[in-house]
């Protein structure tokens, strides 16, 4: 062997049970993604050919305008934030983030926001909050660059997505959504709703390169973020996605056409069962199967409750244990127990996180 690994550096890999979390390396790679960005390191390409033909056929395969590939879903939130500023100006993208003389206003409702919008807010836009559909017809104005809507929240939200793309599109203002931990499904949801972009991470259930980002919407827009980013020289300069990274997420957006989701998540469940088996042969431990209630990490997850009186061990020592054991297990803890997220679980994982679970409970009695 004449390459580093994680243990020869001394890190210690780890079964993720908490899901396609940034923290945790997202998720792993398809062997089909893996084989395309192996064999993309092998050849010299022009980036602007490679991006105009792998944009066209990711927009193929999730019938979309276009699609624009970014150095992850954050990426995607500045250069398409960018180029609701700045467009295809030269100049303009030069001097971001100064914005003045330019649109630098975007319109985001109160209940949208999120750490993530630091993306946003580093192009040199000021945010402007709004909470109801009147306060946002009275916030538009010519200094509005963009509408902003976290998918996650949308459902919920007082004003809809589709009031949002009307109100935009009144006054000629694209509309954003971050949907970085949806499923793209297709037809896309948003897209039918009318919305300019749509961004989403290449590495959570899409389970391409974990530093990918997809984009999915009007190909005038798309194509002006991608000029406000590598290889151009514009403030998403430092925000590069690679040949290996545009291949394999190529590649990873094929495998989503062809997965069986349905035995995806039969699988998910099957896994649960297992653990839940394991641990329920403990005095107070009880089980239940919450299901996702929004877009987001759509997946079952498990969670463990016990009496930590009766066990005499909180859920923090037992995330801990997990933690600290061989294999390494990450789990969350919460006031009650634990929860166990299947969706980025390996095969024969469920029985070596049962196996684990009933050791740290049975020390303990």
């Amino acid at each position: 062997m004449n390459y580093p690994t994680y243990e020869t550096i001394g890190v210690r890999p780890l079964i993720n049970c908490q899901g396609t979390y940034t923290m945790m390396s997202g998720s792993l790679l398809l062997p089909e993604v893996r084989a395309a960005m192996s064999e993309a390191s092998k050849q010299f390409v022009h980036m602007e050919e490679l991006m105009d033909r792998a944009g066209a056929r990711i927009a193929e395969l999730m019938q979309a305008e276009w699609a624009l590939v970014t150095n992850g879903c954050a990426a995607a939130l500045c250069q398409i934030t960018a180029a609701c500023v700045a467009g295809l100006d030269r100049d303009r993208i030069a001097r971001l983030p100064d914005t003045s003389g330019m649109k630098n206003e975007v319109i985001v409702q109160s209940s949208h926001h999120h750490v993530y919008e630091h993306a946003v807010r580093m192009v040199g836009v000021e945010m402007i909050d709004v909470s109801t559909l009147a306060e946002l017809e009275a916030a538009i104005s010519e200094r509005t660059a963009m509408l902003l809507i976290f998918g996650q929240v949308s459902d919920r939200s007082e004003i809809s997505v589709e009031e949002m793309v009307k109100v935009g599109g009144e006054h000629g203002v694209p509309t954003l959504v971050d949907a970085a931990a949806e499923r793209p499904d297709v037809p896309n949801r948003y897209l039918a709703q009318g919305v300019d972009a749509v961004a989403y991470s290449g590495g959570k259930g899409l389970r391409g390169p974990q530093s990918s980002g997809l984009v999915l919407g009007k190909k005038s827009l798309l194509e002006a973020a991608y000029m406000n980013g590598a290889p151009h020289h514009g403030l998403g300069r430092p925000m590069k996605a690679g040949k290996e990274e545009i291949m394999g997420l190529l590649a990873a957006v094929e495998q989503w056409m062809v997965r069986d989701h349905e035995a995806e998540w039969k699988e998910w469940e099957r896994r649960l069962r297992v653990i839940a088996e394991a641990v329920t042969l403990f005095e107070s431990v009880t089980t239940s199967v919450e299901l996702p209630t929004g877009p987001s990490n759509v997946a079952p997850v498990l969670a463990i409750n016990w009496n930590s009186e009766s066990l005499g061990l909180s859920p923090e020592d037992v995330r801990l244990a997990l933690s600290a054991g061989t294999p390494r297990i990450e789990v969350f803890s919460e006031a009650k127990g634990v929860t166990v997220n299947p969706a980025v679980m390996e095969d024969g994982e469920d029985e070596v996180v049962a196996r684990r679970l009933t050791e740290i409970l049975a020390a303990s009695t």
